[in-house]
């Protein structure tokens, strides 16, 4: 008798094979992808381009306005010396400038250059001085020859300068005398501008300062060490 052998067909179905590609993979799901990566990283690449732009720009923006302060600072401390100096130097060649024909109006100049004690000094003195020029008959004048300022304090309105002048001095049926000196002035800044506050001859070595000027008879300030 004939035995029959059964095969069994272990072939897959149709279609089996696309089931099984077309299932996700969880774990792919978790991982992003490179394009994902890439323009996640644009954003921040971006942010951080331009903080360092924001802070070039700000340090550029920090030293040119230090720079511009700083430099201010020096053009007005120079400006105020200038003023100084001009300021000094024409104070000193109008104390040393008098004539005794314009006597009341040469005063009033004097008076206006000064300021604190020697201006005191010059106006409780002044009837005594006019009464001792008119008697010298003199005429003084003065030529500045040079000038600087060897100190200068804006916070506290003080300055100082050393000025030398060409001083003539002509008296009756006399030769004009003629003579050359160094001043030494303190100037303090006032409402009407910087003015002198004291005045004297610079002294011929580093021994003393000079002392605080008092006029002579012939037109030109004195100290107390004579003139």
């Amino acid at each position: 008798m004939a035995r029959m052998r059964f095969r069994s067909d272990t072939r897959q179905a149709p279609g089996d094979d696309d089931t099984a590609q077309a299932l996700p993979d969880p774990a792919a799901a978790d991982r992003p992808s490179s394009a994902s990566a890439a323009s996640s990283r644009r954003p921040l690449l971006a942010v951080a381009g331009t903080l360092a732009v924001a802070a070039a720009v700000a340090a550029v923006w920090t030293g040119t306005a230090w720079y511009a302060a700083a430099h201010d600072d020096d053009a007005a401390f120079a400006r105020t010396r200038d003023t100084v100096l001009a300021a000094g130097e024409q104070a000193v060649q109008n104390m040393n400038t008098l004539d005794h024909s314009d006597l009341d109006h040469g005063m009033d100049v004097w008076e206006s250059s000064t300021t604190g004690d020697l201006h005191s000094q010059l106006v409780q003195g002044r009837d005594d001085f006019e009464k001792q020029v008119r008697q010298a008959q003199t005429v003084t004048t003065a030529k500045v020859l040079s000038g600087a300022v060897t100190e200068l304090d804006t916070r506290t309105g003080k300055a100082s300068v050393m000025v030398a002048l060409r001083i003539t001095v002509q008296a009756p049926k006399s030769k004009p005398s003629v003579k050359e000196s160094r001043m030494l002035g303190e100037l303090t800044r006032t409402p009407g501008g910087w003015k002198l506050s004291e005045l004297g001859q610079a002294p011929m070595g580093d021994s003393a300062p000079a002392g605080t000027a008092a006029p002579s008879p012939d037109g030109s300030p004195t100290t107390a060490a004579g003139r």
